[in-house]
């Protein structure tokens, strides 16, 4: 029988693959198989100066606006291992040793089958094949195509795997990869936005990207928008009955100018007289009902929790480990509805769920799929419970401090179609005498799911009210034109998903990014947030250009959808990102002067007032991200030298002194202090040994 060598993504994948095969080796229905795993990605992109000949090094090295933009087709678009630092070994460490791994065991293979996650963006085709590059693979490849990681799900996958003919006739992974080169790409903003921020004197990283931008500017605006709204008060009559409900004339569509509605009482009372009651009369009473509310995605699930103080940096890594668990369901998905086949494995669950989570279970009777959750399309499903359901919620405590409160609200939110329909009375009523003036209360007979899960998406309120009264009373109603909402994860969310911008989970990471560390952009204090200085600059940054239009996001995703549809190559779509860079530098140049007058001054110290902004070098040193001067004492460093750097080596060469004198040096990167500041920097062995 031929020998599969089936490559997970993670070690915890591969672990679920066992469990569902019975072992790391063994043998499916058509073949030997063995088990290896991946760790993400294990190869990246080389950084632009290593991807272009010898000659443009220092151009594609430069972050000066001289040297942008680009020309793509200068770069080699070729890949390195990724290195990293190992808090358990306490050391920088290579992916070439896992490639090598990967490259001994396919020796004794006859095919490959991708078995990395099957994301919506193409990325667990991406980093697979990078990996089957690097090994230089030229045999057969197939794909095993997954919901989630339970056993049943993985077999079924593993015994309907499909052929691959080549990495240039997979979809997804031509998705993948037209998306990875265009977010690479993409850096030249941040380049140039940076080097635009501190010529105006601001010293920071001015990091743009498609989601990025787009939540910081929305951020901005909004804040900007509080900032300058003023209050203009508006009087107008409306009458009350005695159970507290209020009749009023119905406004015209928004921007129209309201004709009842007066700048003073005086003004009113001048224009407008009516008698001081009238009695109460009933239009219509209507039977209405809703149904359960959408499945949650990553992004709502945190912005509920964001409110109770969790973080949603925290939370997505919480709900990667349940998933890994097989406690909750594969995160990054854009599915909104599950599948009939997920509905019935979910099915004999329900009451063991609705026990754990403290769901009444005699409410849970609608047993059969909903045509609003249920849909014969596809893949992973929509989030919600796995198929292992814990022995109780403290159990949970072990995978993060979010874990219980992810899994409540989860479980409430997918048991809630198991429930019946929400049924209230609508009642509209009027004045007699004033028909004109009207109200609507909506009185609740039968809370059906709302018994079970409250949904804080729905802004329509419910009414406990007495019914009708008998009798209006007249009064002056003062109120305001609209002020702008304040700024919240839960109102950024909304907006992100009304313009289609990221994924659940994307959007949940890129907000978690922002809103963590000492260089945060966001400020999220229980779900309501704010910018700090240097995410204001940032945003300031990106005010008018096309990386931040959220419509630029959008057309960008069709874009790569059609890359994987084979209507155009990755190539191709990789003219998107030249007319964006070519839009928005010249846009962030003018952006740039408005700084000043937006953040104030920047404080100049006396470092900044004597020299230039050195260049910097950035990578990865004991496994935070630093950055530190590319010279010592007139010596640039060479790129293996930076290399060893990181690498926590200790390296020598020749410097020259302030008079001119070339001396021999070593040392290595470590943590220094100037005056109070602490930075990562070359230090030099004066006496070495």
């Amino acid at each position: 029988m031929p020998k599969y060598l089936i490559i997970t993504e993670k070690p915890s994948a591969r672990k679920n693959f066992e469990k569902a095969l019975g072992g790391i080796t063994g043998h499916l229905t058509n073949c030997d198989y063995e088990l290896t795993n991946l760790r993400g990605h294990v190869m990246t992109l080389k950084e632009p100066q290593e991807q272009v000949s010898a000659a443009l090094k220092e151009k594609y090295e430069s972050w000066q606006l001289k040297d942008l933009p680009w020309n793509l087709k200068d770069l080699s678009w070729k890949r390195t291992y990724l290195k990293s630092w190992n808090p358990r070994s306490k050391k920088m460490e290579s992916t070439k040793s896992l490639v090598d791994d990967l490259k001994k065991k396919a020796a004794t293979a006859d095919a490959l089958v991708i078995a990395t996650d099957t994301d919506p963006s193409g990325e667990g085709d991406l980093l697979a094949w990078e990996a089957i590059d690097a090994i230089k693979w030229t045999g057969p490849v197939f794909r095993a195509s997954f919901a989630d990681e339970s056993p049943k799900s993985l077999l079924k996958a593993l015994n309907n795997l499909k052929f691959i003919e080549g990495k240039e006739q997979h979809g997804a992974y031509q998705k993948g990869l037209a998306r990875n080169k265009w977010d690479f790409a993409s850096m030249q903003l941040t380049r140039a936005a940076t080097t635009l921020t501190r010529g105006q004197g601001y010293s920071l990283v001015s990091r743009q990207g498609r989601l990025k931008s787009a939540m910081l500017l929305k951020i901005y605006q909004q804040l900007e928008a509080i900032k300058n709204y003023v209050k203009v008060p508006y009087f107008e009559y409306r009458f009350k009955d005695e159970n507290g409900n209020v009749f009023a004339r119905k406004a015209p569509e928004k921007g129209e100018k309201v004709p009842f509605r007066y700048a003073t009482k005086e003004a009113l009372t001048a224009a407008e007289s009516f008698q001081e009651s009238s009695a109460v009369q009933q239009l219509s009473l209507t039977d209405k009902k809703t149904v359960p509310p959408k499945l949650l995605d990553l992004a709502s699930l945190s912005a509920i929790l964001s409110k109770e103080g969790f973080k949603a940096k925290e939370i997505l890594a919480t709900y990667q480990k349940l998933y890994e668990a097989q406690i909750v369901s594969y995160p990054r998905t854009e599915d909104k509805t599950i599948t009939p086949e997920q509905f019935q494995d979910m099915l004999p669950l329900v009451d063991q769920i609705a026990s754990l989570v403290g769901a009444d279970q005699t409410l849970l009777t609608h047993r059969q799929p909903r045509p609003t959750h249920v849909k014969d399309q596809g893949a992973h499903g929509a989030n919600r419970p796995g198929t292992k359901v814990p022995k109780d919620l403290d159990s949970l405590s072990s995978f993060g401090d979010s874990a219980k409160r992810i899994y409540e609200v989860l479980a409430k939110n997918f048991l809630a179609m198991f429930a019946e329909d929400y049924h209230y009375k609508q009642i509209k009523g009027a004045l007699h005498d004033y028909p004109e003036f009207i109200t609507t209360l909506n009185q609740p007979s039968s809370l059906g799911w709302k018994a079970v899960y409250q949904d804080q998406d729905n802004e329509e309120e419910d009414q406990d009210s007495k019914g009708l009264g008998t009798m209006g009373h007249l009064f002056i109603h003062e109120g305001q034109n609209s002020k702008p909402t304040a700024p919240s994860w839960k109102w950024l969310k909304t907006f992100l998903e009304k313009n289609n911008i990221g994924t659940g989970a994307t959007r949940t990471s890129t907000y978690g990014e922002l809103s963590s560390g000492k260089n945060a952009y966001i400020i999220d204090k229980k779900g309501k947030i704010d910018l700090t200085k240097d995410g204001q600059a940032v945003a300031i940054m990106a005010q008018g250009t096309w990386l931040a239009d959220p419509r630029t996001t959008k057309r960008v995703f069709e874009i790569f959808d059609q890359v994987g549809r084979f209507e155009i190559s990755a190539d191709q779509a990789m003219n998107s990102i030249v007319l964006t860079v070519n839009h928005d530098i010249p846009v962030m140049t003018e952006n740039a002067k408005k700084l000043k007058d937006s953040l104030g001054a920047p404080k100049e110290t006396k470092k900044q007032a004597k020299s230039p902004i050195k260049e910097k070098v950035t990578g990865i040193w004991r496994g935070k991200e630093v950055s530190f001067s590319s010279k010592f004492s007139g010596h640039k460093f060479t790129e293996q030298e930076i290399e060893d750097l990181l690498d926590g080596q200790r390296i020598a060469f020749k410097a020259r002194s302030k008079k001119g004198k070339s001396f021999e040096v070593a040392g290595r990167l470590e943590i220094q202090t100037y005056k109070t500041s602490k930075f990562v920097g070359f230090k030099p062995e004066f006496n070495p040994r």
